[in-house]
């Protein structure tokens, strides 16, 4: 019975003796197999990043002019259409000048009128035989007939609508052969180096946007955001939405026009973010992930979700944490598993 127990105890010690061997022997054999790759590391860190409030908006010109004549007569000649740029004193619309040329001469003839009773009552009045009354009402006649003379003129000059301003015409309401009248409009001339951003925010933060913030305005239809600056807080909200007006200034570009939608991100406050370069991110068939290093110093394939992106760097919302490692640009290509050697990294 005793050589019986003796003979399972052996048994026992020598399966156990075997397995240990066996397990050392794989871990061997796997270690062996291990790859190893140098590429480039990097540890993140969260850092602080914008808060953003978004609304919408339009791109404006600041600077619009209304362009009228100043005398009633028909358009005989329109210079310009939309699209055109202009230039300050600029011919832009010829008004028929008949009736204005017309009383220009009747204001003429009315001066050497009066100017040839003012010469006769002032040799009678030298003789005696006039009052120096009459003289003097010969001096107011012939004073008016020369105001009347200037402001004849005047309106004659004003046959050739000029631009005030250096522009561009973005609107023609009247065509050759309409009646001009004062006051009414005939062009529209924008000032495309003066543009402004109008939107509209909401009254909960209406506290936290002040004159001279800089606010990201980012035009969809030309994948860009551009800095502006805020220039005006209207403190009063609108009596339908409840909301308030603010303008933003905005740097003239080549591609930005006015009429472009327009999204304006104000800064209202800062989270913590992590972000990472554009390079360092895999792309498969749009699912995005990152090879980071484990405590081991392996890699491991990590799925991310990206969020804002800031010139290179793209904020990551999930799969990544403050302190991680990340791992690219690896010699052998990177794999999940591989033994990392850091190169001109951290």
């Amino acid at each position: 019975m005793n050589t019986l127990k003796q003979s399972t105890t052996w048994v026992a010690l020598f399966a156990a003796a075997s397995l240990l061997s066996a397990c050392s022997e794989e871990a061997a054999h796997q270690q062996a197999k291990l790859q190893i790759t140098q590429a480039q590391t990097m540890q993140i860190h969260s850092t602080q990043v914008p808060v953003h409030y978004t609304t919408s908006g339009a791109v404006a010109s600041d600077h619009r002019v209304s362009i009228s004549a100043q005398i009633s007569g028909y358009i005989k000649a329109m210079n310009v259409r939309e699209g055109d740029k202009v230039t300050a004193k600029q011919i832009l619309v010829q008004i028929d000048p008949t009736d204005a040329k017309q009383a220009y001469l009747q204001a003429q003839a009315d001066l050497k009128d009066a100017q040839a009773d003012l010469k006769r009552f002032q040799e009678l009045a030298a003789s005696g035989a006039i009052s120096s009354q009459k003289v003097d009402k010969a001096k107011l006649r012939y004073d008016v007939a020369k105001a009347n003379v200037a402001r004849a003129k005047n309106q004659l000059s004003y046959a050739e609508v000029r631009s005030p301003v250096d522009g561009v015409v973005v609107e023609k309401r009247l065509s050759i052969g309409d009646l001009a009248s004062p006051g009414m409009p005939i062009l529209a001339i924008e000032d495309p180096n003066s543009l402004l951003v109008s939107t509209y925010v909401s009254e909960n933060y209406v506290s936290k946007i002040h004159e001279g913030d800089a606010v990201d305005i980012t035009i969809e239809s030309l994948h860009k955001t551009f800095e502006g600056t805020v220039r005006q807080v209207v403190q009063a909200a609108d009596p339908v939405s409840h909301q308030f007006l603010v303008k933003v200034a905005l740097q003239p570009a080549a591609d930005i026009h006015p009429g472009m939608f327009a999204q304006a991100g104000f800064r209202v406050g800062e989270r913590d973010a992590i972000s990472i370069p554009k390079h360092v991110i895999v792309d498969r068939s749009g699912l995005y992930a990152v090879y980071i290093v484990d405590q081991d110093g392996l890699t491991q394939y990590r799925l991310i979700r990206l969020g804002a992106i800031q010139g290179d760097q793209v904020e990551v919302v999930s799969g990544l944490h403050d302190g991680d490692t990340l791992a690219w640009n690896g010699k052998p290509d990177l794999k999940s598993g591989m033994k990392v050697q850091a190169v001109n990294g951290q």
